[in-house]
């Protein structure tokens, strides 16, 4: 479990988390939704270690942020940040293999080799395997920062809009093979959505933050209603449910041609 506790984070006079107190269980994925600067990209770097905290505490299981280096720390994560350029001259499966830097060596073994070649066609990319990264679209690019988080084999999955760039097709593979592989290795799952209805499709358990803090959290079904999205959001919704209480969002429109 990954246990934040009373977290304080303020860049000059902004407050992007106010006395934040939250848990993450395994196998579930878990989301954050929010509107834009409400510090969703900020706590994300904060959990990875990226930045100072004011105060509180962060803790995974029996590992305690503060008693460990960051380097220690971060090698319990697989982290997609939201920024998805790679000006490198490298090619698809090598930028993979990355994703084990701790255990590469002058030779890649064959089995290495082959866990990077396996993820890669689970998410239908070997097409790109010897293409130069400097090639590819954004999206293309994101799947590829995606199979190198999986990579690391991780405890904490972590993925800051992972579908922000993805076309219908591979939003739906990149988050089908997110859940399945949250399940089947128990990760720790974390990510960063804009798209409501991606989040209400796919959370496990939802975050809502606004101004510092979670202002609510559960199942999407209990979370996402025209009164939350009017108070965080200050637009006008209509929410309906399907057979699995799943919610969808529709906005309305303030005014009319």
């Amino acid at each position: 479990m990954l246990s934040v506790k009373n977290l304080n984070i303020q860049i000059d006079q902004l407050t992007l988390a106010d006395q934040m107190s939250f848990s993450l269980q395994p196998g579930q994925v878990n989301v954050i939704i929010g509107p834009n600067g409400t510090g969703k990209s900020t706590l994300l770097k904060a959990l990875f270690g990226d930045m100072t905290l004011q105060s509180g505490e962060l803790q995974y299981n029996d590992t305690l942020h503060q008693a460990v280096s960051v380097s220690v720390w971060r090698q319990l994560f697989g982290y997609m940040p939201q920024d998805i350029r790679m000006d490198i001259g490298l090619t698809v499966i090598e930028v993979v293999l990355l994703g084990r830097l701790d255990a590469l060596s002058l030779r890649v073994d064959d089995l290495m080799l082959q866990e990077s070649m396996k993820i890669l066609h689970q998410l239908g990319l070997t097409h790109l395997a010897n293409r130069d990264v400097r090639t590819l679209s954004g999206g293309q690019c994101q799947m590829i920062l995606f199979a190198q988080a999986l990579m690391r084999c991780p405890d904490i999955l972590m993925l800051d809009e992972p579908v922000s760039a993805l076309d219908l097709h591979y939003q739906h593979v990149l988050l089908e093979h997110l859940a399945t592989q949250t399940i089947e290795h128990n990760y720790v799952t974390l990510m960063v959505l804009h798209d409501l209805n991606l989040a209400a499709q796919y959370a496990d358990h939802l975050m809502v933050l606004n101004q510092g803090k979670i202002v609510s959290q559960g199942v999407p079904g209990d979370v996402i209603s025209a009164e939350l999205i009017g108070d965080v959001y200050g637009v006008e919704a209509e929410v309906s449910y399907d057979s699995q209480n799943v919610p969808f969002v529709r906005t309305l429109r303030t005014s009319h041609p």
